[in-house]
């Protein structure tokens, strides 16, 4: 049989799709339309110390080939989480990495503080990159220096797995893997939403009530593959690649591009179950292709690196 699982930091994923946070909820809102434990992890909506409300209405658009978003990570906070959320997840059989969000770097040490006794959660995921946040956020994720610091304070907190989610609204996102990498994260997330808007003309407004939100879909999918490139090139880390993956072809480009896994998100909301059958899609791929184990095509991708322009910068 062909493998499908990979290990990280000691967490087993059983295939490398796993749901991308805030596309998902926390699990149990489709656990009757989806058996997560065909999944190779869930990655959680974005958890904060306290509650958010989040952004006020309108906060989802939909777009060509794409969505944008200003939820404004909107959560119900790490306590409820822990107390409501979390006993539930436990029960999913499958990986499970809990996605922090946070307006300081204390604020980031303090809801990992709170989750890392807590039995059930395999790794976290930071997210120092959401565009439609008025404080932190895109702030923190395009300034390098902050970055590091989130990654340097919260790796002495924890030994579990440790992702940072990067953000593409960045010259060079490999300089950014690079110094998370060099504060200890054991991989990197790439890539979050591009900084979007939308414009109803008739009304001369723009349609989100933030002006501009998160573009997310599959509009951005070669954008997010020329930064997993860049960022697998620049680290020895790895990559789950994230941006407008629908089918199991497309989670292959990523892999091809340097991703060890993917993350599937929007597509979700079309479909509660994308997640599955892109790794039914891949698995295909692979016995089509004699594949052994996808971890084979990992950076698989034949290039010139002469020509590459993306070679260059490193």
């Amino acid at each position: 049989m062909m493998r499908t699982s990979f290990t990280l930091k000691g967490v087993t994923f059983k295939n490398r799709v796993l749901v991308a946070s805030g596309t998902f909820g926390y699990g149990d809102e489709v656990s009757d339309l989806v058996d997560a434990k065909r999944l190779g992890g869930i990655v959680t909506k974005s958890l904060s110390l306290k509650p958010r409300d989040g952004n006020p209405p309108r906060r989802i658009v939909e777009t060509d080939a794409g969505m944008l978003n200003s939820i404004g990570l909107a959560n119900i906070g790490v306590e409820a989480f822990v107390r409501d959320k979390l006993p539930l997840l436990r029960k999913m059989k499958t990986a499970v990495v809990a996605n922090i969000a946070a307006s300081s770097v204390d604020e980031y040490c303090r809801v990992l503080e709170r989750i890392e006794g807590e039995e059930g959660v395999h790794g976290y995921e930071i997210n120092v990159s959401c565009p439609n946040v008025k404080e932190g956020g895109l702030s923190f994720g395009t300034n390098r220096s902050a970055v590091s610091e989130i990654t340097r304070r919260l790796r002495v907190l924890t030994g579990k797995l440790l992702i940072i989610k990067l953000t593409p609204n960045v010259t060079h996102i490999g300089e950014f893997a690079k110094a998370v990498e060099g504060e200890g994260a054991d991989a990197v997330s790439v890539i979050n939403t591009f900084v979007g808007m939308a414009i109803d003309a008739q009304s001369r407004k723009p349609k989100l009530s933030t002006v501009t939100g998160g573009l997310s879909g599959p509009a951005i999918k070669p954008l997010a593959l020329a930064k997993v490139y860049e960022s697998a090139n620049a680290v020895s880390i790895p990559v789950f690649g994230i941006g407008g993956i629908r089918s199991g072809e497309d989670a292959i480009e990523f892999l091809l591009a340097g991703a060890t896994a993917v993350q599937v998100g929007t597509a979700n909301f079309v479909h509660p179950a994308a997640a599955i059958d892109v790794a039914e899609g891949m698995e295909k791929f692979g016995r089509d292709h004699g594949v052994k184990d996808l971890g084979e095509l990992v950076g698989a991708l034949e290039v010139d690196r002469s020509t590459s322009v993306i070679d260059s910068w490193q």
